[in-house]
């Protein structure tokens, strides 16, 4: 696939495929870090890019001259270093990462199959991108048909059926380990997407309105905890509540961990569950006897009923994905074709008003502007099928004189 401009359209980046939790924190882009990324962007070449963050993958998508380019912008801000990067990366280009993105969309590259969170993730990138200038015809149109096909796939086939992401996983582990959960105190640590969506699967599954919800803001939990009709604290509050819970649920997506043997009582038994990337409770409580620690890794494993409908699904989705790529590649070679088009209308437009031609013009049923929509219509599909631009335009001019020339 050629795009239509002179740089190549890449998709780079890093994944649970090839790296843990902890090493995928290193990579991990915030609000503030994408927002940097884009003002040095120019400097490296780049006008068009977009990042997606998550705590399965940090990507970058954009075109550019080189992958190197991409990178080096990528890890500009990230903790770990271009070459660790480089190492455990993977660069796709042009079909190659337009099909890559197709596949994250759809939820078939998640670390839980089908996760169709991933579809709120790559809208919130897309939109911070492109209320900053960068994103352009080539990046929108993808994006759009990207989402497209991934809306077909939830509504047409069972890929996300059920209730199997990391927020409701989750949620399994808790019912499958700890007993008397309605007894239990849990606190939940974040209320974004996916802490919003752990708050609803906690009292929709585990019928327990025993949960207290803290944020940074803590207006914003106050907020949640109203709609829930739950408890909620201060985040001046968060040492003294999380010793006193059972279950501890985190989901902040604070560069550094907000939990750790600073400030977590390890005399009381707890189960402690890190749904952020980077992590957001230290690795070392794993080693404490009265703490029992689950990070997305972790929670990826846990298996139930849904996943093999799920696996069954595959094929019909990866069947919609190639007639929205095929529907993206004609975009791609028409717009290839879009100067010669033009030039071809235009010398048809000039042809039109010339005395010499309009001598020799037969009247017809047909207006002499439904004749030029015509023939360049024609030589469109010429076009995009021949991949002769230079022939099709002499063609046209022929065409044009064969149908209003007097016979």
């Amino acid at each position: 696939m050629h795009t239509i401009y002179s740089n190549i359209f890449f998709a780079i980046g890093v994944n649970y495929k090839k790296t843990d939790a902890t090493k995928r924190g290193e990579f991990a882009i915030s609000v503030e870090q994408y927002a940097s990324l884009i003002s040095k962007s120019p400097a490296f070449g780049i006008e068009e890019f977009f990042v997606l963050s998550t705590c399965n993958r940090t990507e970058i998508y954009g075109l550019a001259n080189s992958s190197q380019a991409l990178i080096d912008l990528l890890c500009s801000e990230t903790i770990g270093s271009k070459d660790a990067f480089k190492e455990l990366c993977y660069i796709k280009k042009n079909a190659e990462a337009v099909e890559h993105i197709f596949f994250v969309a759809a939820g078939l590259d998640s670390q839980i199959l089908g996760d169709y969170e991933i579809v709120g993730q790559l809208k919130t990138a897309i939109k911070f991108s492109k209320e900053n200038d960068c994103v352009g015809a080539f990046i929108e149109r993808l994006t759009n048909t990207v989402l497209q096909s991934s809306k077909s796939i939830k509504n047409q086939t069972q890929l996300s059926s059920g209730t199997v992401s990391v927020s409701f996983a989750a949620i399994q582990f808790i019912k499958n380990t700890v007993p008397n959960i309605k007894e239990k105190k849990i606190v939940l640590v974040g209320t974004g997407k996916i802490g919003t969506n752990t708050c609803k699967n906690l009292i929709d599954y585990l019928d327990t309105k025993n949960v207290t919800l803290i944020n940074r803001t803590d207006e914003t939990a106050i907020e949640l905890a109203n709609q829930f009709k739950i408890k909620s604290a201060s985040y001046s509050q968060l040492e003294k509540v999380v010793n006193d819970a059972d279950i501890v649920i985190v989901a902040t997506n604070s560069p550094t961990p907000i939990l750790s043997k600073q400030n977590i009582n390890h005399s009381s038994k707890k189960v402690l569950i890190d749904l952020s990337i980077p992590n957001n409770i230290h690795p070392e409580l794993s080693s404490l006897p009265s703490l029992t620690l689950i990070n997305v890794d972790d929670l990826s494993k846990i298996n139930d009923e849904t996943l093999q409908k799920r696996i069954n699904e595959i094929p019909l989705a990866k069947q919609i994905i190639s007639s929205y790529i095929i529907e993206f590649t004609d975009w791609v070679q028409l717009r290839r074709f879009a100067p010669a088009i033009a030039a071809v209308k235009n010398k048809l437009i000039s042809m039109s008003s010339c005395k010499l031609h309009l001598a020799f013009v037969q009247n017809t049923v047909l207006s002499n502007q439904q004749k030029i929509q015509s023939i360049v219509k024609n030589t469109a599909i010429k076009m995009r099928s021949s991949d002769r631009a230079g022939c099709n335009y002499i063609e046209a001019i022929n065409d044009y004189i064969t149908l209003t020339a007097t016979k």
